[in-house]
């Protein structure tokens, strides 16, 4: 006898479908997440650094804008004596020079410390002379006279056109001598010291020969130095 089949309710599909397995994702090098943690840390990095130096930028501009000095330091050579200059026959300068050096300060906030003072004598762009004077502080508004004297002997060599220019100056009784002042300087402004500037001072001079007068050659103006920071 047949076996009877079971009765179906309503439409019948067949068995179900089993859902298709997940899909593994292939990742390919030097693409998506993989540098996201080094590329955060570059950029992290990147922003710090140039924040850095905005913020040191910006404190250097601050700080120089508080100590520049408003106005420069001036200097003025007066009152010069130049009582010996002259050649020997082994090609040694004798020379006795003496100066004042006039210096002022024209800043009301604003004292200079002069820590290290070098003058030089210089002819003929030849350098026969150098002495060091003795350190101070200026204060606000305030003038101080230095006093270089240039005295001994030092080997100069002049070339032939040295020579006929030397002559020529001689038979004048005006010398064409080169006075510069190597600093180092520090300001101060209430209990605040700067680091130390150097700037260096120079004075292109006329100085007549024995002038009774101590003036130099070439009116006021010739008294005039460049300050270079």
């Amino acid at each position: 006898m047949a076996e009877k089949q079971p009765q179906l309710n309503g439409a019948y599909y067949g068995p179900s479908i089993p859902p298709p397995p997940p899909r593994h994702k292939y990742h390919r090098p030097g693409r998506g997440s993989g540098c996201g943690c080094c590329c955060w840390l570059l950029s992290l990095l990147c922003k710090l650094v140039l924040s850095l130096v905005v913020i040191i930028g910006l404190a250097a501009l601050i700080f120089w804008l508080i100590f520049r000095p408003i106005n420069k330091v001036k200097f003025h050579v007066t009152d010069v004596s130049l009582t010996e200059f002259n050649f020997t026959n082994n090609n040694n300068l004798r020379y006795n020079l003496s100066m004042d050096v006039t210096i002022r300060n024209p800043n009301k906030k604003i004292g200079v410390y002069y820590d290290r003072i070098e003058a030089r004598a210089y002819y003929q762009d030849q350098r026969f002379s150098s002495v060091f004077l003795t350190p101070f502080y200026q204060g606000h508004k305030n003038t101080t006279v230095l006093h270089p004297v240039f005295q001994g002997q030092q080997l100069v060599l002049l070339g032939a056109d040295e020579t006929t220019t030397y002559n020529k100056e001689k038979t004048s009784g005006i010398y064409s001598i080169d006075i510069k002042l190597y600093l180092k300087i520090r300001f101060k402004l209430g209990k605040i010291k700067t680091n130390k500037f150097k700037p260096k001072m120079e004075c292109d001079l006329k100085i007549p020969f024995n002038a009774a007068d101590g003036r130099l050659a070439g009116g006021a103006d010739s008294t005039k130095c460049k300050l270079d920071y």
